[in-house]
């Protein structure tokens, strides 16, 4: 379904919630408002497909619809992976269970109802977070992401994906003018365009790249690179050392 949520000028304000409504059009919503989407997801299926071996266990925190692991289960077929998606939003985990029935993928994925911040995971060779990091409280973010760190095996990847922001106020606001120009192009209004602005203002908070990347050492990542960037959105990969004493 196409994203109109934000159509009706006269619709109350209210901040961004993954409800049902929204799970009916997230994958159009993604696909019009993250600029190059599938190109980065294929650059993870790349770093997988080189630093995964087969019969590994990745997960996907805050997987939404499942579309990242659906199309990676098909880019890696030859992998045999399997993929764990967790997100705390049932219509989203419904969403994602039935297209994995449907892309004959129920075998490889499985999806699991639950908050991410203290789901359990059994030493997981990748944990994805693909615009998810940015909807956690920043005071809750080292936190979490060194817990991913001691439940990752040894070598094993972290991937994020995420929207970011400049310090650097003049090219902060050039960065924000081509992001908005962006949707424009995908065919949203001015209104649209401004109501999911204020419905996120409060509910989506970004770093700015280095201070992503700082996350990621200070939780223990001794290799961290960022592998994607377009203006305010950015892509980073992190390695789990293999031994005590690095890689």
């Amino acid at each position: 379904m196409k994203d109109t949520l934000f159509i009706d000028p006269n619709a109350p304000p209210e901040d961004f919630q993954f409800s049902p409504k929204v799970a009916e059009v997230f994958d159009d919503m993604l696909e019009r408002s993250v600029p190059f989407y599938k190109e980065t997801m294929s650059m993870v299926a790349s770093l997988l497909e080189t630093f995964v071996a087969p019969h590994q266990v990745v997960y996907d925190l805050g997987c939404s619809t499942g579309a990242t692991m659906i199309e990676l289960a098909r880019r890696l077929s030859h992998l045999d992976l399997h993929f764990i998606g967790v997100d705390n939003s049932a219509a989203m985990i419904e969403k994602a269970t039935l297209k994995a029935e449907i892309y004959c993928k129920s075998k490889q994925l499985n999806f699991a109802q639950a908050d991410i911040l203290n789901f359990p995971l059994d030493k997981p060779a990748a944990i994805i977070l693909n615009y998810t990091l940015q909807f956690i409280r920043p005071l809750q973010r080292l936190d979490f992401v060194r817990h991913l760190h001691d439940a990752l095996s040894p070598g094993g990847l972290i991937l994020i994906a995420e929207k970011t922001i400049s310090h650097q106020p003049l090219f902060n606001r050039a960065f924000i003018g081509y992001y908005l120009d962006f949707k424009r192009r995908q065919g949203y209004s001015e209104i649209e365009i401004a109501k999911k602005r204020e419905a996120l203002e409060n509910v989506l908070v970004p770093f700015s790249a280095a201070e992503t990347m700082e996350l990621l050492h200070k939780a223990g990542f001794g290799h961290v690179e960022q592998f994607f960037q377009w203006f305010n959105f950015s892509g980073f990969v992190a390695r789990k050392a293999e031994t005590s004493n690095g890689d």
